[in-house]
């Protein structure tokens, strides 16, 4: 196969696995990152072949949804290579999945490698932030049996990626914890510029968030 009959055999491949979850990390949301992962691309020139495959498959290995430690993207890996993709393409889209995902807010550095790999890690931490990333959240934290908000739950500014996966905050904190900390992890000028925009809609929401909940708008 040539690489455009890849990237559409696994767009198909991958809208096929994501039907039907009510998560937040639908087939709709890995078309957008999909998508904004093309448009970072074009700005940063890099490889698009790498880029959208990446990008389609970032989900697949999800700790959130697999019993693995995030560590091998075995069924990314398998299904690159049933459409004979080369080695070393397939160990690098295997590297950026394992270090595209935010591993708590003192974790440490960013782990990822490749121009590529930063490009991807954008387009879905975009899509974690503004407007649907705030309707993200809280399906998440709806399909965890999470409250939205607990005013006695401290926040936790998780220092390392295994006290990130085991935390069980509410909605409201994990924007404290993780949503609000992406705008400035950004690695593209692009991602940058539009995660002001997001970043900016996230905190107005909370603004408004907590006038509603401490019933201030009731106020004369």
């Amino acid at each position: 196969m040539n690489q455009n009959e890849i990237i559409r055999k696994t767009a198909e491949f991958v809208e096929r696995e994501f039907s039907g979850d009510s998560s937040g990390h639908d087939w709709h949301h890995v078309r957008r990152v999909w998508r904004t992962a093309i448009v970072l691309c074009e700005h940063e020139k890099a490889d698009r072949f790498l880029v959208e495959l990446a990008a389609l498959l970032h989900d697949l290995d999800d700790w959130k949804f697999n019993d693995n430690d995030g560590e091998i993207p075995s069924r990314a890996k398998a299904w690159m290579e049933s459409c004979g993709v080369e080695e070393q393409t397939v160990q690098t889209v295997c590297d950026i999945i394992r270090n595209v995902s935010f591993k708590g807010a003192q974790a440490g550095a960013n782990d990822m490698k490749s121009l590529e790999g930063c490009i991807v890690q954008d387009a879905d931490r975009l899509d974690a932030i503004g407007a649907i990333g705030i309707g993200r959240a809280f399906a998440y934290g709806g399909y965890r049996s999470r409250p939205m908000y607990d005013p006695k739950a401290e926040i936790h500014m998780h220092a390392s990626f295994e006290e990130y996966k085991n935390s069980k905050s509410a909605t409201v904190n994990h924007f404290y914890e993780k949503l609000l900390l992406l705008k400035d992890r950004m690695n593209t000028a692009a991602a940058k510029r539009i995660a002001e925009g997001r970043h900016r809609a996230m905190v107005e929401f909370l603004e408004r968030f907590m006038l509603e909940w401490e019933g201030k708008d009731l106020e004369d």
